[in-house]
């Protein structure tokens, strides 16, 4: 129900004179356009001006009229679900009637005979409590609206996602991301460039809700253009890091990993922008953080030079990409799962699919959050390298 300027009150009860009272006790702010009052003579004619007039919110009825009770028009109000706020009207001695009325839903009530200081009183406080409840159903209506909205951009973000891509002899991958809000600021990638080359993504916007999501696409959409385009990690990220710094007037950045490898050699080429560090488990079992290449993150300065560094992957090797979602998940003591635990993970995943490896991470951190808030988006992708393409 909507808030209006002026408020339309109906008064039942079958005493001819009290209409011609009430319009006289409140002329001026009928005048004014405050308030306008409509008359009915029982139940029936109240239920049926109320049908008429859907912008009626506040009803003032007596108890005892003919054809049709006050008690029984309170049911049948009830029964219509009508957004009405009723006022019983009733002898003093008439107390049990009152309370039925209060249990059927009455607002308030007043005592015959009628004091109109009373009245006007009880009549401000129902315009009151009509206001109260309008804000109140205009909030849930936004928030409704809202969260309809984060649903529809929910949908839409993780339909944005990539497919798995088909099964391959020389490498296997699995990628999991499960937002903190409906939608989020954390995405990952994998473009297969060429017959031989793979491109992984992972990357993180500071921020949280709509405006990092569109954010995260938009950079999204720019990397697979600029990737395809340049012969380099590096080059690619000083490609999207100056298109995102042009108007980027709130100075919203993101981290983000790339790294391509070359299934002919295990060579994996890679550019950071002060994203959290992957891990590398050897097929060994030994664990390895994978250097970082002293990039600024995206989106602050235009001019900054991006640099690559390259590792070389052996068959049975597993590159484990994440975001601080994983690291700084928070118990209920606030204390963060942190890479130390994400590091003895990995040492005791040796020889289980990457699929599995993905299904631990995720695992292990709710496991260690308990019933605490997801503060973060849990992002991560596991990619491992089976054997050499040939030439």
């Amino acid at each position: 129900m909507k808030e209006t300027k002026v408020v339309k009150v109906l008064v039942v009860d079958d005493e001819e004179d009290l209409e011609l009272l009430i319009r006289q006790k409140f002329r001026r702010r009928i005048r004014s356009g405050e308030l306008e009052f409509m008359f009915a003579h029982n139940g029936k004619e109240g239920l049926l001006r109320l049908a008429q007039n859907r912008d009626i919110h506040l009803v003032f009825s007596d108890i005892n009229m003919p054809v049709m009770d006050g008690l029984t028009m309170l049911h049948q109000l009830a029964e219509a679900d009508l957004d009405v706020q009723a006022v019983i009207v009733s002898a003093y001695g008439d107390m049990g009637n009152i309370r039925t009325a209060m249990n059927r839903g009455a607002f308030d009530f007043l005592t015959k005979p009628i004091d109109f200081k009373d009245l006007e009183a009880t009549l401000e406080k129902g315009i009151a409590h009509v206001r109260s409840l309008q804000a109140s159903l205009e909030t849930r209506d936004k928030l409704i609206s809202i969260k309809r909205e984060l649903e529809v951009a929910s949908q839409v973000q993780m339909s944005s996602l990539p497919e798995p891509l088909p099964e391959n002899p020389h490498y296997q991958l699995k990628a999991l991301i499960y937002p903190a809000k409906e939608v989020g600021g954390d995405f990952y990638d994998y473009i297969q460039l060429d017959k031989h080359r793979l491109a992984l993504v992972i990357a993180d916007v500071a921020g949280k809700g709509i405006p990092a999501a569109l954010f995260a696409m938009v950079t999204r959409a720019l990397l697979k253009s600029m990737t395809d385009q340049c012969d380099t990690p590096a080059k690619a990220l000083a490609s999207v890091n100056a298109q995102l710094c042009d108007g980027n007037d709130s100075c919203v950045f993101i981290t983000l990993f790339l790294g391509v490898l070359d299934t002919r050699s295990g060579a994996f080429k890679y550019s950071n922008a002060g994203h959290n560090p992957p891990r590398l488990l050897r097929s060994n079992g030994e664990l390895e953080v994978v250097a970082p290449t002293g990039n600024l993150v995206l989106g602050i300065d235009p001019d900054h030079e991006y640099g690559n560094l390259e590792i070389a992957l052996d068959p049975g090797d597993t590159l484990v990409l994440y975001t601080d979602g994983v690291t700084e998940a928070e118990n209920e003591q606030e204390e963060e799962y942190q890479e130390t635990r994400l590091d003895e993970l990995l040492q005791a995943s040796q020889g289980i699919e990457p699929e599995a490896v993905a299904d631990k991470i995720v695992s292990s951190v709710r496991e260690f959050a308990g019933d605490a808030d997801q503060s973060d988006d849990i992002t991560c992708v596991v990619a491992r390298f089976l054997r050499r393409r040939e030439s």
